[in-house]
């Protein structure tokens, strides 16, 4: 008999990695950095194990994909507040891991109690990783009226200007502080926990594991800092004023690019740097305002108009499109820096090299689709009458999936060379993305803004006619 444990990748996974080894089921090459999915477990060789972004584990359990499966008790909360299923079960506290989930305004909002927040006058926005748990907040305390914005990350960067309250987890109060964030409510209290499938509880034989981890003590030490020693103290709010333009850079893997680039242009933007953990930068021009968000939500951002320009990726931008074809967004100038294909990838030892192949080969059964390109998956399947299918949406780790839990994988590549690595091929490229500024057009439009943005966009493109030979 099999038994299937989902993993964490990201912050959990030294701690869990040494949890497995006091349980005497040590698991080679797991650790933070590993780029291994399939790390195997000596010990234990009924023992199947995948590596998976923590947003994903609490759902492959749900659905039945894995028996057991290790993340935050709050991704599992998140799930559980919408879907009230008995299919996902809270095994137990494995004691590492220790956070809060915060409901948060900007320190200088003035909203600074519940009851300020219920007396707000307009409709209050909320942005949060953990949108369920967000309306679930706002219904509890009746909130008049209430907007909630999903994003990928980055929440506690959007209030006040953009939200009212953010929704995110945090260590500690002065973690929170020093990030310009006042706390008006704890919703949670979060940890590493074991959770499970209920049907492989009543079905599988799932003792040896779960006494060993259900009964462990605490494991490795969370150290609580103090204080933060980000530099994101204050809100920067110098340049309020509806004629303000405000700017959205990227976080993550297209940061190096963009700081490259902006610096051949001549924009200075002070904690704009590689490693240096600021969501709010200065620039030194007036009436411009910038934050740092993660490229996947600039698009519908930019779309709600919390921002007026932004630089992501084309492949977000295309995706984007594709759900909202008349969207007020538009590409102000392509920077060319980043760039990567975006691909059909399946197992390698899957029959077949080519789409029109895997349409013959899949033809009687089920085609799982996995990407963060949730859009763009369901365009491909659908121009390529992939059907039926199943577009399984991923919070990252995307090759994980194959070839156990998706058969397809819509993802991104540089050189192939990752795809290559886990076992995977590339059978089709959809199209090839790069870096690009996009703007909304009714504020590229406006009167107030027209002159900022307008300097923006050329002193950009001055930038990439200094762009280095290659």
């Amino acid at each position: 008999m099999q038994v299937k444990l989902a993993l964490p990748k990201g912050q959990l996974q030294d701690s869990t990695a040494a949890l497995l080894k006091e349980a005497g089921f040590a698991i080679g090459d797991y650790r933070e950095g590993s780029r291994s999915y399939r790390p195997q477990c000596e010990e234990f060789p009924g023992l199947f194990t995948k590596v998976f972004h923590e947003k994903d584990i609490a759902i492959q359990v749900a659905i039945g994909n894995y028996d057991l499966g290790i993340c935050q008790l709050d991704w599992a909360e998140e799930l559980l507040v919408k879907y009230h299923s008995d299919a996902l079960v809270k095994i137990g506290d494995l004691g590492y891991g220790k956070r809060s989930l915060y409901a948060a305004t900007a320190g200088s909002s003035g909203i600074d109690s519940l009851d300020a927040l219920k007396s707000h006058s307009k409709s209050v926005r909320i942005v949060s990783e953990y949108p369920n748990m967000a309306e679930a907040f706002a219904l509890k305390q009746r909130l008049k009226r209430f907007q909630i914005f999903p994003v990928w990350g980055a929440a506690g960067v959007y209030p006040p200007e953009n939200a009212e309250l953010a929704i995110l987890a945090e260590t500690s109060v002065n973690r929170l502080r020093g990030r310009g964030l006042a706390p008006v409510a704890i919703i949670l209290e979060s940890s590493a926990y074991l959770v499970a499938n209920r049907n492989s509880l009543e079905g599988k034989d799932l003792n040896q594991l779960l006494t060993v981890l259900s009964s462990r003590d605490v494991v490795g030490s969370d150290v609580e800092e103090a204080e933060s020693t980000g530099t994101d103290a204050g809100v920067h709010t110098a340049v309020a004023g509806e004629s303000a333009v405000s700017l959205a850079l990227p976080d993550g893997h297209q940061q190096r690019h963009t700081v490259d680039f902006l610096n051949r242009a001549g924009l200075e933007i002070d904690g704009y740097s590689v490693g240096r953990p600021t969501s709010r930068p200065r620039i030194d021009l007036d009436g411009i305002m910038v934050k740092v968000i993660r490229p996947q939500d600039m698009p519908l951002q930019v779309a709600n108009g919390n921002f007026d320009l932004a630089i992501t990726g084309r492949d977000w931008l295309r995706d984007h499109r594709f759900c909202f074809p008349s969207s007020p967004v538009e590409e102000l100038l392509e920077l060319g820096f980043g760039g990567v294909r975006i691909v059909a990838v399946v197992a390698e030892d899957l029959a077949g090299s080519s789409t029109e192949d895997l349409r013959k080969l899949k033809r009687d059964s089920v085609l799982r689709v996995a990407s963060e390109y949730v859009n763009i998956a369901d365009k491909y399947a659908h121009d390529n009458h992939l059907t039926p299918c199943k577009i399984i949406p991923t919070w990252g780790a995307s090759e994980a999936f194959l070839p156990e839990d998706a058969d397809v994988l819509i993802e991104n590549t540089e050189t192939g060379s990752t795809i290559a690595k886990h076992n995977l091929k590339i059978i089709d490229t959809l199209f090839e993305s790069s870096a690009c500024l996009i703007g909304n057009t009714e504020a590229v439009g406006r009167q107030d803004k027209r002159k900022r943005i307008a300097y923006l966009v050329e002193t950009m493109r001055k930038g990439l006619e200094a762009r280095p030979v290659s």
